[in-house]
């Protein structure tokens, strides 16, 4: 093993680094322009979603985007891989 090796990267461990760099770019985009009932519509979508499914607080995402004259409010929650 040489001393190069150590700094390579395998292309899984590149394109993961690539994706969660991609999820904060738009978190923080979509955060500026944000209005101010987002957490308290997050919290509150939590607390609904924990009475029929243990999620992980950081599994939900809630954003507004403009489309054309629209806004659009987009929810995403992962789920564990094993419902209880």
């Amino acid at each position: 093993m040489g001393l190069l090796d150590l700094f390579r990267r395998t292309p899984a461990t590149a394109n993961v680094a690539k994706e969660r760099l991609r999820i904060i770019v738009a978190q923080e985009r979509s955060s500026r322009g944000a209005p101010d009932f987002l957490p308290l519509l997050r919290r509150e979508l939590l607390e609904v979603i924990r009475k029929y499914v243990n999620v992980d607080p950081d599994s939900v995402q809630v954003n507004v985007e403009q489309d054309g004259g629209h806004d659009v409010l987009e929810l995403s929650v992962s789920l564990p891989e094993k419902l209880r």
